[in-house]
C-alpha cells in the first residue's frame, strides 16, 4: 500500500467516533428520541461507525507506525464492506427523504405509514438489495490473476487499485463497478430528487410564509448532508476518469476524505439544527458525569 498525501496529519480524525458514538448512546438512551425518524439517524451513524473503522485505522497505522502491509483477505474483506455499506448510506439517505415526504406532503397520514415496522422492513429491503448487488464485486476481483505485484497505488483496498495488480482483463470488473454503483445510487439520488420536488412543490402551495419556512428547516439538515455525500462522491468519480491529467494522490485524497468528512459532518449537523437530538445529548453528557 503506498502512502496518501501527509495532509491527513493535520485531520481531526478522533472527532468522526467521537461525535457518531455520542449521537448512537444518546439516542439509545433518551426516550423520546425512540421515534422512527430517529431511528434512521441512529442506522446512519451505525454505518458511518462501521466504514470509519473499516478505513481510518489502516490509515492511522500508514501514518502513525509506517505499516503498509495487510492480507490478501482483510484487503477483500475491507472492500467488500466499503462496496455494501458506502450504498447503504445512500439508501438510508433515500429513505430519510421519503420520511420528509410524507411528513411535509401528507402530514396526517405521517404516524400510520412512517412507523417503526416500516424502518424495520425498509432497513431490511436496502440491507439484501445491496448484498446482492455488491456482493460480486470482491467475488469478481477474487477470481483474477494476481502475478504482476502487490503494491496497491492507494492506502484503501478499493476494487479497481486492487483489480489493476491482476495480469489479466478487468474490463468486466470495472463495468460491474459502474454499472452497480449508478444502477444503486444513482437510483437513490433519482427519488431524493423526486421527494424534494414534490416537497418544494407542496411547500410553494402554502398560504403562510411561516409555514414554508417551518417546513423547509425541517429538511435542512437532510439536504446539508445530501450535498456533502453526493458532491465528494461526484468530484471522486471525475478525477479517477481525469486519470493522468492530475497527480495520483488527489483521489486518493478525495477517497480517505469521503470516508472522514460525512461521518464527522452528520451528527454535528443534525444534534445542532435538531432540538430533541440536541436536548438528549446535553442530557446524556449530564447524566454521565
Amino acid at each position: 500500500m503506498t502512502m496518501p498525501p501527509m495532509i491527513f496529519k493535520k485531520v481531526p480524525i478522533h472527532a468522526s467516533a467521537m461525535a457518531l458514538s455520542l449521537n448512537s448512546s444518546s439516542t439509545q438512551k433518551e426516550a423520546s428520541l425512540h421515534e422512527p425518524m430517529y431511528y434512521l439517524l441512529a442506522m446512519l451513524s451505525l454505518l458511518d461507525i462501521l466504514l470509519c473503522l473499516t478505513v481510518i485505522p489502516k490509515v492511522l497505522l500508514i501514518f502513525w507506525f509506517n505499516i503498509k502491509t495487510i492480507s490478501f483477505t482483510g484487503c477483500f474483506l475491507q472492500m467488500f464492506v466499503m462496496n455494501t455499506f458506502l450504498p447503504l448510506e445512500s439508501s438510508t439517505f433515500m429513505i430519510m427523504a421519503y420520511d420528509r415526504y410524507v411528513a411535509i406532503c401528507h402530514p396526517l397520514h405521517y404516524p400510520s405509514i412512517i412507523t417503526e415496522q416500516f424502518v424495520v422492513k425498509a432497513a431490511i429491503f436496502i440491507i439484501f438489495r445491496n448484498l446482492l448487488a455488491t456482493l460480486p464485486t470482491p467475488v469478481l476481483a477474487s477470481r483474477l490473476n494476481y502475478c504482476s505485484g502487490n503494491v496497491i497505488e492507494n492506502c484503501i483496498c478499493t476494487n479497481i487499485s486492487v483489480a489493476r495488480l491482476s495480469c489479466g482483463d478487468i474490463r468486466l470488473n470495472k463495468l460491474y463497478q459502474f454499472v452497480s454503483a449508478w444502477c444503486i445510487m444513482g437510483s437513490d439520488l433519482v427519488l431524493i430528487l423526486l421527494s424534494y420536488c414534490f416537497i418544494l412543490r407542496a411547500v410553494l402551495r402554502l398560504q403562510s410564509g411561516g409555514a414554508a419556512t417551518k417546513a423547509l428547516s425541517t429538511c435542512g439538515s437532510h439536504l446539508i448532508l445530501i450535498l456533502f455525500f453526493y458532491t465528494i462522491l461526484l468530484v471522486i468519480i471525475f478525477t479517477n476518469k481525469a486519470g493522468k491529467m492530475m497527480t495520483a494522490d488527489v483521489p486518493i485524497l478525495l477517497n480517505v476524505l469521503h470516508h472522514l468528512i460525512p461521518p464527522a459532518l452528520n451528527p454535528i449537523v443534525y444534534g445542532v439544527r435538531t432540538q430533541e437530538i440536541k436536548h438528549g445529548i446535553l442530557k446524556f453528557l449530564k447524566y454521565q458525569k
